[in-house]
This record gives C-alpha cells, structure tokens and sequence, in this order.
C-alpha cells in the first residue's frame, strides 16, 4: 500500500521507459536548491500579500527569511523559530482562497527557478525507466503542483491539517523532515517494488543525510558545508547546479500543463512550512554526474 503522505502525480512524463522486466528503480529529488533556485513557499509571499492574506509587516519577514536562506545562513534554532511564526500566520487561512492564488502565480514564480541541470536529469531518469519522486520539507500544497510541472510520478512533503470550515488550524499533520524523508522513501520502495541500490538521491542539505544514504547513488547538490564535508567522507558526487531556465523554452517533454489542471492540484499553506528546512550555510560543489544503473 502506498503511503498516504506519498501523492501521485497525475500529470507525469511520457517520456519513454525501460522494459518492465528491469528491476524498478526511482530518483529522489529535495527540492528547495535543489530542483529550483529559491524557496518553494516563501516565494509566494509578494503573493499573499497582494491577496490580503498577510499583511505588510509579515510580508517583509517572510522577505528577510527568503534572503537568510538564500545567504545561507539561518541556523536550525531560527529555522524552527520562523517556522512556528508561520504556522501560526496561516492559521484561520481559507484554503480555496490559498488555492488560487499559488495557481495563478506559481508560472510565472517558480518555472523561472528551475535549474536546467534538475530539469535534464529528471528527464534522463525518465528515459531509463526511473520514477521521478521529490521529497521536500515545504507544503504539500506548493510541491505538488510544482511536480506536476516537472513531471514528477509522486510527491512527499509536509502536509498542513485543515479544518472542517475550510481554514488552516496551524497544525502540521506530516512532517516530511530529516530522517522522516529516509523513512517515507523506504515505505514508499516497500510499496512500489524499488530496488534501493539502484535509486538516486539528490540534496543540498546535511539535514538529507539520511535520504541520500537510504539509496544506492546519492548525490549532493550545490551542498552546504556539513554536507560537502560528508560526501567528500563517503565519495558521494557533488553536483552544481547554477542555471535556472523555464522548461517550456528547453524541454518540449516536460513542458507545462494547462493552468485548469494546476487549479485542480489544490494549492494550500505554502507559508505555513516554509520555515521547516534546516538550512547550513552553502556552498557551491564540483560538477559531476553518474547515471549508471
């Protein structure tokens, strides 16, 4: 059975596959720096300004935030403090209102962060027969769609508790975090038949170290510096991924859906978790690349 937390991705590549025959296998992508440039929720946040979710104060907060993450460096303690911030911003938030505003704006936010590098090797995984699975620490309802986009099979991410009116509580129900990630990917290979040592891992994140190790092939993506330090000690690749570009001017295969289909995805709390990574400082890797089965 697979796990409740683990969506499927209706709008997944047709790229084509490997002969069923061949054991299954998957590519695990986290997503904030490393599938895109930014963070995937606190993008959004000029957004929910603009729609009167929040106002100017939170605005700039959610501002800075975005520059400490980019900057690199915001620790675990503040990370945790800001994500309590925003769990508790969003509470009493109406879903559908969230909902339309992340797919009105999520073309024109988040296609342009899409670094050209992910983009290329989520193809090339497809075209070998791999699953495409991004498991990320932000909202379920801001990485869905953003998969569907990239032609992701499945999503594992946090997941925020709605109440019976339709608003946010501030609750977190899932918490796709750290060793949570590890966990979920094992569940997820029990359910879906993946040989682990033939998957891939892709992160930027010492807090990942668990997700990258569960595989066979991890790899650290434009990594942090206790990340770096790590996959220098166990030979890990190092990947750098430094040219965002919109995928529908580079790969006609994973060009975008229909914005009626984005609707329909229901994009949620993006604010509300986007203080849940635990970010080290960064910086950038060596390239290298080794799709090897």
């Amino acid at each position: 059975m697979v796990p409740p937390y683990a969506r499927l991705v209706e709008n997944r590549s047709s790229l084509p596959s490997a002969p069923h025959s061949a054991p299954r296998a998957a590519a695990f992508f986290d997503l904030d720096k490393t599938v895109i440039a930014k963070s995937s929720t606190l993008t959004f946040s000029k957004s929910f300004y603009r729609g009167g979710l929040i106002n100017r104060r939170a605005a700039l907060r959610t501002a800075y935030t975005q520059f400490v993450f980019l900057a690199g460096g915001a620790d675990h303690d503040q990370m945790e403090r800001m994500r309590e911030y925003l769990s508790a911003l969003v509470r009493g938030w109406d879903v559908a209102q969230v909902r339309e505003i992340v797919a009105e704006t999520l073309h024109d936010l988040i296609d342009p962060l899409i670094y050209d590098e992910a983009a290329s090797l989520i193809e090339e995984h497809h075209t070998a027969g791999r699953d495409v699975v991004i498991v990320s620490t932000s909202g379920a309802e801001v990485v869905e769609p953003i998969g569907e986009l990239l032609g992701a099979d499945r999503v594992v991410a946090t997941r925020m508790v709605v109440g019976e009116d339709g608003r946010f509580t501030g609750e977190i129900e899932y918490y796709a975090y750290g060793p949570t990630k590890a966990e979920a990917i094992r569940e997820l290979a029990a359910s879906e038949g993946y040989d682990l040592a033939r998957c891939y891992a892709y992160s930027d994140s010492a807090t990942d170290v668990p997700m990258l190790e569960t595989v066979g092939h991890p790899h650290a993506v434009n990594p942090d510096r206790a990340l770096r330090r790590e996959a220098a000690a166990r030979g890990w690749p190092t990947l750098t991924f430094n040219r965002p570009v919109r995928l529908k001017q580079r790969i006609p295969s994973l060009a975008m859906p229909p914005r009626p289909a984005l609707v329909a995805v229901a994009v949620g709390a993006a604010a509300a978790t986007a203080g849940l990574v635990w970010y080290a400082s960064r910086r950038r890797g060596t390239p290298a690349r080794a799709l090897s089965a």
